[in-house]
């Protein structure tokens, strides 16, 4: 019993103890101490100027606006890491894709092709003879044709010359038969069937417009020429093709060539028809390589009884085989990549659930169309912003992480580096910020620099607000010049436009710059001729022209400001710094007219 009354004893004296060391901490103190450590660790800053940041609610250094809670940094984010709101990623439409090879697990490469016209079934239907088109048949591209159907009515006056010659050669074909013979053989030539000149030589009429027939059947790709139209010799009219095969090119990217051969089965889906499936083979695979996109062509022949293939489908091809996994390499499009010198930056989504992302430095390879390889990098399944890429990078720059122009992170580049303050501001935030309520010592210069800057400030404010529109309008002419101008032209260039500016001279700019050309252009022997025509003038003519010009005023070069008239009714009009030719039936008939009048009057 002694026993077990000593452990009581004991155990009391413990529990004492443990009352006067600990009692007087309460949950509402743990709390409190809880709540410290939060605001311990709340940093603060501006909407304005994100790179300021503080331990306490305050002031802005930089403009004076009240400091707002940052975000949180305890969610275990990384150093270059940094997260997007969900309205940020819907405001800015931000899009990301998973990273693939050009080849699937399941080894079946695709490829993107285009159906075009079998070339080996086009034909070109030409003009044999000179003439005019007095009829067309054919009223648009797309339109079929079938052999033998008339196309075109041509009036040619060599022709009509050739179809009298056989009417009297005709009536001498006992006598002469080999100029009968002659003159049939060179309507042939024409190719006027048999038929026709039967029917010329039995008639005894001479035809004024001679049919011209479709020698194929086909499609109408492409229509040539218009009603009306002159034509000469061997003239392009239509360019029809036969639909019934056509091709399905596809490009191969460069370190695929060695994958495809000829005779390979493929696979065809077109968007069309998603739900069927079309098998070809290849047929030719081009041995030249497009240098511009690396790539070279691969072709199918399709059949196209059922006018299935329209020139122009886009089409996706598949071809099941199996590769090596060193022939695997990584395609992203070109829109996830900004450039700067010689880096190429991407941005990683690091979190599939959350939107966080991390730039990410990487090494391009060719070019294919609208993609890139990526050599260095990323990798398979990576999730990178293919849309949006410069917002992104924007988000990233205001908050201080690696970013396309900011390669190491660190302070963020706002665009008020060098003002009034800045430099004090950053010296702030680095220092202690016990003292940031101290009084600043600055000099008696510094002080009186800055007055004289307030009181501007004070003036332009005052004027704004009496509607002080010329004051106003100066100021506001220098502002622009300096934040457009400055940095693009020489300096002795904007002190000359910023004295127009002061001496409200800058209307008389548009004068000054016409009298500089005028001088450039004489001393460089260049003379800008205005020349007005009543037709626009074809290459040929516009180069004719130039010539003769050029002969005429010893110039170097010669710059025409061609201006369509349609009241000079035809020829043209030349206009130069000291005289005028006029070469117009407007002024021909103005002058016929005035000399009508003078004859009338004797």
């Amino acid at each position: 019993m002694k026993k077990y009354a000593k452990y009581i004893g004991i155990l009391a004296i413990g529990i004492l103890l443990g009352w006067m060391l600990f009692g007087g901490s309460s949950n509402k103190e743990i709390e409190h101490n809880h709540n410290k450590v939060a605001e311990k660790n709340q940093m603060w800053t501006c909407s304005m100027h994100p790179q300021i940041m503080q331990p306490e609610q305050g002031d802005c250094p930089i403009c004076g606006m009240d400091l707002i809670p940052a975000a949180s940094s305890s969610d275990g984010l990384l150093a270059n890491q940094f997260k997007l709101t969900d309205n940020a990623m819907a405001l800015a439409n931000i899009q990301t894709s998973i990273i693939g090879s050009n080849l699937p697990e399941d080894n079946i490469i695709k490829l993107s092709g285009k159906i075009v016209e079998n070339e080996e079934t086009n034909s070109v239907q030409v003009s044999y003879f000179t003439g005019r088109i007095e009829h067309l048949n054919v009223g648009f591209t797309g339109e079929k044709v079938s052999k033998g159907q008339l196309l075109a009515s041509i009036y040619s006056p060599e022709l009509y010359a050739a179809q009298q010659e056989l009417i009297t050669a005709a009536s001498l074909k006992e006598s002469q038969p080999a100029l009968y013979k002659a003159v049939r053989n060179k309507l042939k030539i024409w190719k006027l069937t048999e038929k026709q000149i039967n029917q010329i030589e039995s008639s005894g009429k001479v035809q004024e417009n001679i049919p011209v027939y479709a020698t194929i059947s086909g499609t109408v790709a492409e229509k040539l020429v218009e009603q009306g139209d002159y034509i000469k010799q061997g003239q392009s009219l239509f360019k029809i093709s036969n639909l019934n095969t056509v091709w399905a090119n596809f490009d191969v990217y460069e370190n695929q060539i060695d994958l495809f051969k000829k005779g390979q089965e493929i696979s065809i889906i077109t968007n069309a028809y998603p739900n069927k499936e079309f098998t070809a083979k290849v047929d030719f695979i081009n041995p030249i390589l497009d240098t511009k996109t690396r790539t070279v062509t691969l072709r199918a022949v399709l059949n196209n009884k059922g006018d299935i293939f329209k020139p122009g489908m886009f089409v996706e091809g598949r071809i099941a085989e199996m590769f090596s996994s060193e022939k695997q390499s990584l395609i992203i499009p070109s829109t996830a990549v900004l450039w700067t010198g010689e880096r190429s930056v991407v941005y990683i989504k690091t979190n599939p659930n959350q939107s966080v992302f991390e730039m990410r430095e990487i090494a391009l390879g060719n070019q294919i169309g609208e993609n890139y390889e990526v050599s260095e990098g990323l990798e398979i399944g990576d999730e990178i912003v293919t849309y949006g890429t410069f917002t992104v990078d924007a988000a990233a720059q205001l908050q201080g992480k690696k970013s396309m122009m900011n390669k190491d992170g660190g302070k963020v580049m706002t665009g008020h580096e060098g003002h009034l303050g800045m430099e004090a501001a950053a010296s702030i935030t680095n220092e202690n910020h016990s003292n940031m309520n101290d009084r600043i010592n600055v000099s008696i210069d510094f002080q009186n620099q800055l007055k004289t800057v307030f009181n501007s400030y004070i003036d332009l404010k005052d004027d704004l607000i009496k509607d002080n529109s010329k004051k106003v309008s100066k100021e506001a002419k220098k502002q622009v010049l300096t934040k457009t101008l400055q940095d693009q032209i020489n300096t002795e260039t904007f002190k000359f436009l910023m004295v127009l500016v002061n001496r409200d001279r800058i209307t008389v700019l548009n004068a000054i710059i016409t009298n500089y050309l005028e001088l450039v252009y004489e001393t460089a022997s260049i003379k800008m001729i205005e020349v007005s025509t009543a037709f626009a003038f074809t290459n040929l003519q516009k180069n004719t022209l130039i010539k003769k010009l050029k002969e005429l005023t010893n110039a170097r070069e010669i710059r025409l400001v061609i201006n369509v008239d349609s009241s000079l009714i035809g020829g043209f009009l030349i206009k130069t710094s000291s005289k005028v030719i006029d070469f117009s039936i407007k002024n021909q008939l103005q002058k016929l007219a005035k000399h009508l009048d003078s004859v009338l009057e004797l």
